[in-house]
């Protein structure tokens, strides 16, 4: 960290920010209040940004609270993860029309007529992004509309100053603090910001906004202020031996536990910043002239996702959900080299009847 430049920056220079990445040709995605939450959409000024907001966070529940100061950034993760921009949940892949007995292609699946800034982005979303990468990009068989929206992206990253009850990445080894893959990295001191430089692309941005100089007060002050967030975390993944240790708790007890509350409903999957599985679908208009072809995101919850000639080849819940934790802290460390779980705590969160993957994983572990 103390390798890269370092400036500083005053609050409303993050208008200043947002301005100019859009003068770069970036549409700017950063986190907004909406429907009871802090999610991410187009934002174009310093006050569209959740200002004075932040939540409360535990097993099942979320609730949005104000702040006693007018932070940018007090906030831990909502229910959105940049995966929604980078690998969305619906994509049209192609569309066609049929006249006088020829078919014709008339749409195919494009990137965004703009490259994307994302402006906010926590450690632990850095770290899926990372994730995604090796999945969609990093194999034999790359994933062209990923590849086409992950290309170009600006990633501005912002340090965690608190921790919701539900994270726990700093088990995962993936934050609170952010340690590379961002071109400009922000830490939130009270009406001013520590911005450190990850990319010539960040220094270049960097360049037409006003700062002052970091100095080693300000640097102590951000540190302290990731430790502190480090320190409030008090759920905790055990890594060591996790592979094994779920592979040989196929037939613990504890699968039938968790079914007994879990509601295969998927949201698990839809929060979580990792999982990538879809389905495609075909349609057609009722005269046959217009077809469409969508990819749109699926869940290992659902009856259809293992569905082949013959059925379900997992049909109970109890089933569906090893299925899924198995995967992801398991074998999706064979397949992939790395954890599918980052630590963000959405799946805990958004969970209707609160299950906790922290809690299945001590448990599946206890023999």
């Amino acid at each position: 960290m103390a390798d890269r430049p370092q400036a500083v920056l005053a609050r409303d220079a993050i208008g200043a920010l947002i301005e100019a990445l859009d003068r770069r040709g970036f549409e700017v995605i950063g986190p907004v209040v909406r429907d009871g939450a802090i999610g991410l959409d187009h934002v174009e000024r310093l006050e569209d940004l959740p200002a004075g907001w932040t939540d409360e966070q535990e097993a099942g529940r979320y609730r949005l609270m104000r702040r006693a100061d007018d932070a940018l950034f007090g906030y831990a993760v909502g229910p959105h993860s940049w995966k929604r921009y980078l690998h969305p949940p619906d994509v049209r892949l192609w569309a066609a029309e049929r006249e006088n007995g020829k078919v014709t292609l008339v749409a195919q699946a494009s990137p965004p007529e703009r490259r994307l800034a994302f402006l906010g982005v926590r450690a632990c979303d850095l770290a899926a992004i990372g994730v995604q990468d090796r999945v969609l990009l990093g194999g034999p068989f790359r994933d062209a509309v990923y590849g086409g929206r992950r290309d170009g992206v600006f990633i501005v990253a912002v340090q965690c100053g608190r921790s919701a009850s539900t994270c726990f990445c700093t088990s995962m080894g993936t934050g609170p603090a952010a340690s590379g893959g961002f071109d400009l990295a922000l830490t939130e001191l009270g009406g001013r910001f520590l911005v450190e430089v990850g990319s010539e692309a960040g220094a270049a941005v960097l360049g037409e906004l006003t700062t002052a100089p970091a100095t080693d007060e300000i640097r102590g002050e951000a540190r302290r202020a990731v430790e502190a967030a480090a320190a409030e975390q008090t759920r905790a993944m055990n890594t060591g031996g996790i592979r094994e240790r779920l592979h040989a708790a196929f037939d613990h007890p504890r699968w039938e536990q968790v079914a007994e509350r879990c509601l295969t409903c998927g949201n698990c999957t839809m929060v979580c910043p990792t999982c990538f599985c879809t389905t495609v679908e075909d349609t057609t208009d009722v005269t046959g002239g217009h077809a469409e072809r969508w990819r749109r995101w699926d869940s290992c919850f659902t009856t259809a996702f293992s569905y082949i000639h013959g059925g379900s080849v997992r049909t109970s819940g109890k089933a569906r959900y090893r299925q899924w934790l198995t995967h992801k802290l398991a074998s999706w460390i064979d397949q992939f080299g790395t954890s599918g779980c980052v630590g963000c705590g959405r799946c805990i969160a958004w969970c209707p009847v609160g299950i906790d993957i922290t809690e299945e994983a001590r448990a599946l572990g206890e023999g």
